[in-house]
């Protein structure tokens, strides 16, 4: 695999100590032994690629998923648990002057139907993955913030002004805030494999440990290697996200842009150090800088709390950036300067170029498709883009909005391109000052 950061990225290093994997056991899928044939390989065992194989599974279609390496390792199995709006960057207006008017406005609704997929997979199924907060809250920073939401304000959104937040339970320290009524938070993990029981228990063929080498075109459709079986298949699909590879299959190069984010997890707070906090609120919430942060009360009362802003990647980077969000949450939650944080971990979200998400077929390689780039939100828009691939295969509309078929292009730079990093965040950090 040609990947961008060094290898102490996709080894256990920013893992350690996640606390989803205290909350659930992980499923004992087996490794790829020997040569399996099926209609459908999916490379990349996350949000998408289960997504997908459930709804092919469904639909009779036989499928088998490569999952580099245990189940949830990668990016579904350790981000912040927030089904919300989101996927992709762009404002409404840049949507409208880049895509048009209708096709902004198909997006929106898409970013909605992507949330409502997930509450109707969790209900029909009966996966119970510790959902809470109705909808999601973003809270100024600044006062010139909370100008721009008052400007924002939608008549399905609900404004609080900051003489509200204590009452609401969100304690101090913000000018003011927004709710929106779509979405919800959940325990990642557990929906995660509640996808994936759900997709065995239809016909799929799940594999741990069994990284694609490479995607081999032949008369037939495609072969895919791994270190101990190969799988020959008619369609494959691409659901790798951040953790993607330059050359799985070489289209990829260059497309997608990974990025860290940081997530910390509290041990359980009592009623006392709430109240000292004033924040009693289960709503899940992030605020206006555009170096985001995100937060939330769980219903077992510890705090979670993540932020982007990691660049370098090793374990002294990894210690660094750490220490910066415990410096955060503490700056944030002053009434918890004393509660400890029990568990921290890192993680790769995708961004695109031009800062959309993608899900379609791969350039001049007929049944290979892909998808990924959801900026962070990957629990409702990855679900969506998966549903939406397993369509593509089974030839159906795929019923996803013009602007996230639209092929990605590619950053300047080449494989170097995590050079323009840098640049971006410090103007951005100047922008939330």
């Amino acid at each position: 695999m040609k990947r961008l950061f060094s290898e102490y990225t996709y080894g256990p290093g920013p893992r350690t100590n996640c606390w989803w994997d205290e909350t659930i056991a992980s499923p004992d899928w087996p490794v790829l032994q020997g040569d399996l044939s099926t209609d459908v390989a999916i490379i990349g065992g996350g949000f998408t690629g289960l997504s997908a194989a459930l709804h092919l599974a469904k639909a009779g279609v036989p499928v088998a998923v490569l999952e580099a390496d245990t189940p949830g390792w990668g990016a579904s199995g350790r981000n912040g648990g927030f089904c919300c709006l989101g996927g992709s960057k762009l404002s409404h207006g840049a949507m409208v002057r880049q895509f048009g008017e209708a096709a902004a406005n198909s997006y929106a609704q898409a970013e909605e139907d992507a949330v409502h997929l997930v509450a109707d997979l969790l209900g029909a199924h009966c996966i119970n993955a510790d959902v809470h907060s109705q909808g999601e809250t973003q809270l100024a920073h600044t006062p010139r913030a909370m100008d721009k939401l008052r400007r924002q304000a939608e008549v399905s959104g609900t404004l609080h002004e900051p003489g509200d937040l204590r009452g609401l339970g969100f304690g101090e320290g913000f000018h003011g805030g927004y709710t929106i009524p779509v979405g919800f938070a959940l325990n990642p993990r557990k929906y995660l494999f509640g996808l994936a029981q759900v997709a065995r228990s239809c016909g799929a063929d799940l594999f741990q440990r069994s990284a694609a080498q490479s995607i081999r075109k032949t008369q037939s459709g495609f072969e895919v290697p791994t270190n101990s079986g190969r799988i020959k298949a008619q369609n494959v699909l691409i659901c790798t996200n951040g953790y993607s590879s330059e050359d799985i299959p070489p289209w990829m190069a260059g497309r997608y842009m990974p990025a860290q984010s940081t997530v910390l997890v509290t041990r359980p707070l009592s009623v006392a150090e709430l109240q000292a906090q004033g924040w009693t609120t289960d709503q899940m919430c992030y605020d206006t800088r555009h170096l985001l942060h995100y937060f939330r009360l769980m219903p077992d009362r510890r705090f979670l709390f993540g932020m982007r802003g990691g660049l370098l990647s090793s374990s002294r980077a990894e210690a660094a950036i750490r220490r910066k969000v415990v410096k955060g949450f503490r700056q944030m939650f002053p009434g918890w300067a004393g509660v400890d944080v029990t568990h921290m971990w890192s993680g790769l979200v995708c961004l695109s170029r031009g800062l959309m998400p993608f899900a379609g077929p791969v350039a001049d390689q007929p049944g290979m498709f892909a998808g990924f780039a959801y900026h962070g939100n990957g629990v409702a828009m990855g679900t969506y883009c998966g549903r939406a691939l397993a369509r593509m295969v089974l030839g159906r509309d795929a019923g996803l909005p013009a602007p996230v078929g639209h092929e990605p292009q590619r950053f300047p730079l080449g494989r170097w391109r995590r050079a323009l990093m840098p640049p971006a965040y410090a103007v951005m950090a100047l922008a939330d000052r």
